[in-house]
């Protein structure tokens, strides 16, 4: 069983649904809409905002897309957009397969549907998921255009070509338009059929990879784009919560509004009762208006008896950690070879560090929000989501309805970076309309709301040890990171199984389960129950892939200086591509050899060990394989750093990036996203950061919490190797080589080793004043 195949198993198994596949009906239809939208709120947008919608007629040729009598190609896109672009990516790739006219194209962000199978956005997934499916959902639409234009031209299929929106046969040609409106297109493949259609090769490819306009400029730039956010429906009243000292086991002992009465537009307060146990303790405070909302939470009293990490400190969480990894027994192990143990046993030298990392926030541009009404028997819930799949059945459990009764309209994101994987925001504003009789209630967190009820990352502690024989050379490996899992707590049913077949979060390790050839190797992961029962873990833009390859590649440019040998070079010696890390189609085709070349040219681009440089001025370099083992993008990354010695600040002057993505479909895109996940990466390593104190996070605004600001914005050169393999995912390997580049670069500088992340001025001048007093 192949991944999405695996992920669809598991969330029906999730949702209580037995296995089930969609055949591809090819029919002509009354309308190429036939989605429920709540007009009001303009859910389930459509761009360009100004093409009108089909006229009666329409073809479609699959779920995925239709074709209007005046040819214009609709794309259904169940992806979240939250400034990626994902619509304008995954409508190309139907677009160049069916031969359309870019310029007639258009995208809808469709509702929830149980037609559309998992909705997620994240894990850098969408493209990659997306990728065979709309080839083919492309392909049928060119194949049955080509056939049913043959027919109207009186001439054979095999002598007609598609191109740009028409059938062409010599000095002949047809617009898919007049096929649809003459032809009334039927037709009905099955999977198999499906996966049999003849593909585009790359070299006739005219929209993948080229420069075309994202579909969704214009509506954001005029203000046409609706953001969860602006949306109103009528009559709808405002609420904001008043949150507990806890994020869980907090309880209401008593409630006073007497000031709360004097803010004008109040209207009253609402004790949550939650059968999800999403929010509880939760008060909700209702108004006329949000400001009115605003002033009234904070003049409302409430007593609350908090939970039992109501004491709980970000340093507690670190050493829990601690104490997990230095007991041999519990987790789960990603790999757990034969020969680990012996190898250590027997070796000559064991050399091992502890790194770790500080909680981090979202901080997304847009806070929290949802609009809930219930609606011809139906609750809807307007927001902006990146797993609709996951939370719609949470949402129906807290209103105690079938998951049938539950619609969430869809609208674009300020800003998700896996925020929006957890809709637990959704929840209270459920709540509040089923308490008001389903009238509509549009819920909005402050920003200090939203950064107190932050789904943030997870501390987390790693120790990092190799078994090095006679010759100095790694004969076994062991990786062990303790860790809050998000999927554990949120989604357990989407957990990978270790070699030791317990389950362990995936998005808690993976980076760790490397490609380098270093022996039998033991990769643990260790869930930190009390991190989990403390806040709820958050997925954050790379999730552990921001924290494991910052232990591993510091810890191998760490190995390779204790070894004398150059850190470049060593990496390159290891990375063989043999056995597991040979690689496989249609993901991994190359394996370690393509991690490998992206390394070379990254140094060839850079000038690592070959340019002078100031002093106190240094080249850090690091490589990942960007995401998830089974995605591999490859990539490779360097940084300039300068360092301060009177005042330990760290500067970093330039970034290089060279990745290996297989075929980049959106250029321009690629490149936005690749180049924000370097800065994503950069302030996680310099400038931001959070602690726990008394159970919650310190910081609730930009007063204290400080991440990456314009003027600390290097040069960035980005560079995507020339490819046609399946393309991989590109939200997120642009954060996972940045941190512990910085970290070599500045050891490169000044000869501190730094283990803690954020990197900060105090840090680097203890290591200053350590190495001149050793």
């Amino acid at each position: 069983m192949g991944k999405l195949e695996r992920i669809a198993a598991q969330q029906d198994r999730a949702a209580g649904r037995g296995p089930t596949r969609r055949g591809f009906l090819l029919t002509a239809a009354g309308s190429a809409f036939l989605f429920g939208f709540a007009r009001e709120a303009k859910a389930a947008q459509t761009f360009p905002a100004s093409a009108g919608l089909p006229g009666d007629g329409a073809f479609e040729p699959t779920i995925w897309c239709s074709i209007a009598p005046d040819g214009v190609v609709n794309v259904n896109v169940i992806r979240a957009e939250m400034g990626q672009h994902t619509g304008t990516a995954l409508a190309r790739i139907i677009a160049d397969e069916m031969e359309a006219d870019w310029d007639k194209v258009k995208i809808t962000q469709v509702d929830t549907d149980p037609k559309w199978g998992l909705m997620v956005t994240g894990g850098s997934w969408s493209v990659w998921m997306t990728w065979d499916v709309f080839r083919q959902a492309g392909a049928a639409a060119r194949t049955v255009m080509v056939e049913e234009g043959a027919k109207l031209m009186g001439v054979s299929p095999a002598s007609c070509i598609a191109r740009n929106g028409r059938v062409i046969a010599g000095s002949k040609s047809i617009s898919y338009g007049d096929i649809v409106s003459r032809a009334h297109p039927t037709r009905t493949y099955t999977p198999d059929e499906m996966a049999k259609l003849p593909l585009k090769p790359a070299s006739e490819r005219r929209l993948i990879g080229k420069d075309v306009k994202a579909l969704d400029i214009p509506a954001k730039t005029d203000g046409t784009a609706i953001y969860g956010i602006d949306a109103k429906l009528d009559g709808m009243v405002y609420a904001r919560p008043k949150l507990p000292p806890t994020r869980y086991g907090s309880k209401v002992v008593s409630v006073d509004d007497s000031e709360a009465k004097k803010i004008k537009g109040y209207i009253r307060y609402i004790v949550l009762e939650d059968p999800s146990d999403t929010v509880p303790g939760w008060v909700a405070v209702l108004a006329s208006s949000y400001p009115a909302a605003i002033r009234a939470t904070d003049a409302l009293k409430v007593t609350w008896t908090p939970g039992k990490t109501a004491n709980v400190s970000e340093k507690d969480i670190i050493e829990h950690g601690r104490k997990q990894i230095a007991e041999k027994t519990g987790g789960s192990c990603v790999f757990n070879d034969s020969g680990v143990d012996e190898a250590f046993s027997s070796a000559k030298q064991v050399f091992e560090r502890t790194y770790t990392c500080a909680s981090v926030l979202h901080y997304q541009l847009e806070p929290m929000n949802a609009l809930a009404r219930l609606q011809d028997g139906k609750w809807e819930i307007h927001c902006g989501n990146q797993w609709q799949s996951l939370f719609l059945p949470v949402i129906a459990k807290a209103l105690q309805v079938p998951e049938s009764q539950v619609i969430m309209r869809s609208y674009l994101l300020g800003g998700g970076f896996g925020r929006r994987l957890n809709g637990d925001y959704a929840v209270p504003a459920a709540l509040i309309s089923k308490a008001l009789g389903g009238k509509p209630v549009k819920l909005i967190l402050t920003r200090s709301d939203d950064m107190l009820f932050d789904s943030f990352r997870s501390p987390s502690i790693q120790t990092v040890r190799v078994a090095l024989d006679d010759q100095k050379s790694p004969k076994g490996w062991e990786h062990h990171a303790s860790a809050g899992w998000p999927t554990g707590v949120m989604a357990a049913a989407f957990m990978e199984k270790g070699a030791d077949g317990k389950p362990y979060d995936q998005f808690a390790i993976a980076g760790a389960d490397h490609w380098y050839d270093v022996g039998p190797m033991r990769v643990r992961a260790l869930d930190n129950d009390l991190a989990d029962a403390t806040f709820r873990p958050g997925w954050l833009r790379s999730v552990s892939s921001g924290w494991t390859p910052w232990a591993h590649e510091a810890f191998l440019d760490e190995l390779a200086h204790e070894l004398g040998k150059d850190p470049v070079a060593f990496r390159l010696s290891l990375l063989t591509a043999k056995g597991r890390n040979v690689g496989s189609a249609p993901n991994s085709v190359g394996g370690a050899t393509r991690q490998a070349n992206v390394l070379k040219r990254l140094v060839e681009k850079c000038g690592y060990g070959k340019v002078q440089l100031p002093a106190d001025t240094a080249i850090g370099i690091a490589t990942t394989f960007g995401q998830e083992r089974n995605m591999p993008t490859w990539t490779a990354g360097a940084v300039q750093v300068h360092v301060d010695r009177k005042t330990g600040v760290v500067t970093c002057q330039k970034i290089w990036l060279v990745l290996d993505a297989g075929t980049i479909v959106d250029p321009d895109g690629a490149a936005a996203q690749t180049e924000g996940g370097a800065l994503w990466g950069l302030s996680m390593a310099l400038f931001e950061n959070t602690e726990i104190v008394n159970g919650n996070v310190r910081d609730r605004n930009l007063n204290t919490y400080t991440p990456l600001r314009i003027s600390d914005a290097p040069e960035i050169d980005i560079e995507f190797v020339e490819s046609t393999e399946k393309p991989m995912g590109l939200g997120e390997p642009g954060v996972t080589t940045i941190g512990a580049a910085i970290a070599n670069g500045v050891f490169n500088a000044v000869g501190v080793r730094l283990r803690h992340q954020p990197i900060r001025p105090a840090d680097v001048l203890k290591g200053l004043s350590e190495k001149k007093s050793a």
